[in-house]
């Protein structure tokens, strides 16, 4: 269970390329990010990333009607079909060309997939459980050109495809009589759009050059009819099918331009252009990039390449607003299925919007790290995550909900260092620009800028415990400069490096500055002492990183050569090192010209930490792997995969034998500039027809791990993104002490009986979390002193650290603090023994009381006057009440007093 950390989400990154899609009940937006596939909740404000991945980077999406499906296909035509709603794979499929698009069908029953110029009909997996869940049915040729858009009639009778050649074609899923297919034309450019007019024929074909055509159907789709075929007909149709060599087994159907021959006394349908628009245009590189269609409201929202958008009531193609949403294309839109929310997605800044037209304003707008993620840090209660990027932005991410919240953006350079102070509320950051700037949480703004006398880069970072010192090492001036951050006064420069000072950090229990430099060692600055040397421990190479335990006993150090070495900090001595270097595991460029074996000789850490009970270290670097090793035993405990994407850089070990050529590897090779693959870099300056412009493959690595101070995750910032590894919900049952006599129904008898601390004893040792639940919640408040005084010892920290996981979601917040208050009361000073065990659970209990407390404020500052009003009618009733109260007192009193004074008569 220690080492049991499974992947929980990936933040960092919102959207890539590929097609947005809405849930069913139109709450969520599916987003692709790289090869995973990322569900963001709009209604509860929250973000989830399946534990699903394809082997490269998913390019189309198609999600079935009743929202519980869905085809995931990569840039290869892989696909993967999964479930959305227990988030596994159902079936591997191969398509063996890149799939431009996919779609299903409105009855569920089939869909649709185009590659190249043809269109695969499939039949839907149901139900049942199959040996084949894509079987084939149709296979439909017309179009010259690659397929680019799919849409189907609201019966699932018929569907569109638009073509790069400018042709449009509709197609019969059955073998209509009247209609097996049709070509329509009348544009000049790539279509990137076509759809069907709600419970019709007619249709609406839109071009990438901003035109608009709106086609009308003669015939209704009730008018379509049947083909009832002859037996000779099928016998030469099973013929056909022979002598083609598809490699499928459906029906194929090869369209021309011109229609299908009449036979018979049907009639065949026939389109007439009925109107043609055009969009208004600013620009020559403005096209038409996005369409998407809601045909209930018969809104059209179209996405251009300046970042603008419009939305246009069809037919009569009335604008009803244009709105400019960024400055760069506008790669994917959709709409929900009220129509009311309009998803946008822009591969060019990672950035996914969704806007409701009707109010004008933004229900969510999240946007990545444009470049590489360069560093990340955890807040002291493991609630947020910071990180900054090469792009100089700083982000802050909510761990529990996944979303960013804050950016901070005066930084003009790279980011290279992060991290929080030990009250949580201040993020410093370091950067290539020669600043080091501090940030307020509370007011969101950069309120201190530290810099040094000459211009300088800053490559470190650290801050000490009472967050009065902050140390920054230079790159280029080997030295280290000490500010006080309260007064933003420079206090003093460290020389004494002879090379480039890779990593800082502050001693948790004494006030001494380690930092290791690229010219072998590692030097230890006594910070009350006159800032002298204290220590200085020589490397047997270059020191890249380093990291304190954190009771501060021990010191990691990462050299260059793969080593990572433990000092104990009290004698400067070495107690152990692990060599990392073959763990790496370095997977071979294309453009490289040895092995990955030997490339991994010259691979090294460049990031580690330590864990919560500092029993274990993390390590990553240029690797698709990160690895956790045992300090006291100094071996490998495990290793984990950051990705599986082969879309990225040095993932492979052995060389591709089939992108070899008798030139050498088509790596080498150069290119046409329109290939699309890879990232676009043009020259700077250039917005707009850059002719030089390059393109690159991302190589796969890890620049930043932490983990988090309750100890139940860790982060990695890689390539990928921002990945996080959890191990809440890695272990259902995991029982421990058990007998027969140990079951659910002797916990509940138990509970009858009234005997709660033996209830939850039994129920720790099944470990069942909703038994534990019910247990507890069985308790009377007024008995919770009592149960927590008869548990035994071994079950007050098992109580604690279930009572700090459930708080931070449960809805009975006073309940489980009257728990909280009790155990920490009754078994303070036992719990204050096992201080470093017990540390994660303390800290895990202060993130969720701090974020309850959080919530509490702010809904109790908004509802202030609320409160006030309230208590002030409260008062004045229980003073009307009082004085009613006394006015019936004196009634009463002269009511008796009347009585005394009547006479009595006989």
């Amino acid at each position: 269970m220690k080492f049991a950390y499974k992947f929980s989400n990936l933040l960092g990154a919102v959207y890539r390329q590929g097609n947005l899609n809405f849930s069913r009940d139109g709450n969520s937006v599916i987003s692709p990010i790289g090869n995973r596939l990322s569900v963001f909740d709009l209604k509860n404000n929250k973000s989830e990333t399946l534990p699903l991945s394809t082997n490269k980077n998913i390019t189309c999406v198609g999600l079935s009607p009743d929202g519980n499906m869905a085809i995931l296909v990569d840039e290869d035509g892989a696909a993967l079909l999964i479930s959305l709603v227990t988030r596994a794979t159902l079936h591997h499929f191969h398509f063996h060309k890149p799939v431009t698009s996919i779609r299903f069908s409105p009855d569920g029953k089939k869909f649709v997939a185009t590659k190249e110029n043809v269109a695969l009909l499939y039949f839907a997996p149901g139900k049942h459980r199959e040996f084949n869940a894509f079987m084939l049915d149709k296979s439909y040729y017309g179009p010259y050109d690659e397929t680019t858009c799919i849409d189907w009639t609201d019966d699932s009778k018929c569907f569109v495809v638009g073509s790069k050649d400018m042709s449009t074609w509709v197609f019969g899923a059955e073998r209509w009589a009247n209609l097996l297919y049709y070509s329509l034309g009348g544009h000049k450019d790539v279509i990137v759009g076509a759809f069907f007019e709600k419970d019709s024929l007619d249709l609406y074909t839109v071009s990438r050059d901003g035109a608009l055509c709106v086609w009308e159907s003669d015939t209704e789709l009730d008018g379509l009819v049947l083909k009832r075929r002859s037996v000779e007909e099928e016998e030469e149709e099973e013929e056909e099918q022979e002598e083609q060599d598809d490699g499928g087994r459906g029906e194929v159907i090869r369209g021309r331009t011109k229609p299908p021959k009449q036979k018979g006394l049907t009639k065949n349908v026939r389109y007439l252009q009925r109107s043609k628009h055009f969009f208004n245009k600013e620009g020559d590189f403005n096209s038409l990039t996005a369409v998407a269609f809601h045909k209930a409201s018969h809104i059209l929202v179209t996405g251009f390449a300046s970042g603008v958008f419009h939305l246009h009531e069809l037919p009569e193609f009335n604008l009803i607003h244009s709105l400019s949403i960024s400055d760069q294309r506008i790669s994917s839109v959709a709409l929900n299925c009220s129509g009311d929310w309009i998803g946008f997605g822009c591969s060019g800044l990672g950035q996914l919007l969704v806007w409701e037209w009707q109010s004008e304003s933004y229900v969510f707008k999240q946007q990545g790290h444009l470049n590489n993620m360069a560093a990340l840090a955890y807040s002291p209660d493991g609630q947020y995550i910071v990180t900054g990027g090469d792009d100089g932005k700083v982000k802050v991410w909510n761990t529990s909900t996944g979303l960013c919240f804050v950016t901070f953006t005066e930084h003009s350079s790279s980011v290279t260092h992060v991290t929080f102070t030990s009250s949580g509320f201040v993020i410093l950051s370091a950067s290539l620009d020669g600043t080091v700037r501090a940030y307020d949480l509370h007011r969101y703004r950069n309120f201190r800028t530290l810099t040094s006398p000459r211009p300088t880069q800053f490559s470190s970072l650290a801050v000490d415990g009472g967050s009065e010192l902050v140390a920054a090492g230079a790159q280029d001036s080997f030295e280290i400069f000490i500010w006080s951050l309260q007064s933003g006064r420079l206090l003093e420069v460290l020389g004494g490096h002879e090379g480039p000072v890779g990593s800082l950090s502050f001693s948790p229990v004494r006030s001494v500055l380690a930092s290791a430099s690229w010219d072998r060692t590692v030097r230890l600055w006594d910070m009350e002492d006159s800032w002298q040397t204290k220590e200085v421990i020589r490397l047997t190479s270059d020191g890249l990183t380093l990291a304190y335990r954190p009771d501060g006993q021990q010191l990691a150090v990462a050299t260059l050569d793969g080593e990572i070495i433990f000092w104990d900090t009290q004698t400067a001595a070495q107690t152990g090192s692990v060599s990392g270097r073959h763990d790496l595991r370095t997977g071979r460029k294309e453009t490289d010209k040895i092995t990955a074996k030997q490339s991994a000789k010259g691979k090294s850490f460049t990031t580690l930490c330590y864990s919560a009970d500092g029993e274990s270290v993390l390590a990553g670097g240029l690797s698709r792997f990160v690895c956790i090793y045992s300090i006291s035993e100094q071996i490998l405990l495990k290793r984990f995969e950051i990705s599986c994407n082969l879309s990225f850089d040095a993932m492979e070990e052995f060389l591709d034998r089939r992108k070899m050529t008798e030139f050498g590897s088509l790596a080498l090779v150069d290119e046409e500039a329109g290939d699309e693959d890879g990232v676009h870099l043009s020259l700077p300056g250039v917005r707009k027809g850059d002719m030089s412009s390059r393109h690159f493959k991302p190589e796969i690595r890890v620049t930043s791990l932490r983990f988090s101070p309750t100890g139940r995750s860790w982060a990695a910032a890689s390539t990928e993104g921002l990945l996080v590894y959890s191990l809440d919900g890695s272990m259902l049952f995991d029982p421990f002490d058990l007998d027969l006599d140990v079951t659910p129904s002797a916990v509940r008898s138990q509970l009858r009986h009234g005997a709660w601390a033996a209830a939850i004893v039994l129920a720790f040792r099944l470990n069942e979390t909703p038994l534990i639940q019910e247990a507890l919640e069985a308790v009377p408040h007024d008995q919770i002193p009592v149960v927590c005084t008869a548990l035994p010892d071994v079950y007050v920290e098992k109580l604690l650290g279930f009572v700090a996981s459930t708080l931070e979601r449960s809805s009975h917040l006073q309940f489980y603090l009257e728990w909280t208050q009790s155990l920490l009361l009754q078994h303070g000073q036992k719990l204050k023994n096992r201080c470093g065990a017990m540390l994660p659970t303390i800290q895990s209990l202060q993130k969720s009381l701090h974020k309850h407390f959080d919530d509490v404020s702010k809904l109790c500052d908004l509802n202030v006057f609320t409160i006030r009003y309230a208590l002030a009618l409260s008062k004045q009733r229980g003073l009307k009440r009082s004085a009613e109260e006394e006015e019936e007192e004196e009634e009463e009193g002269m009511s008796e007093a009347s009585l005394e004074d009547t006479p009595m008569v006989l």
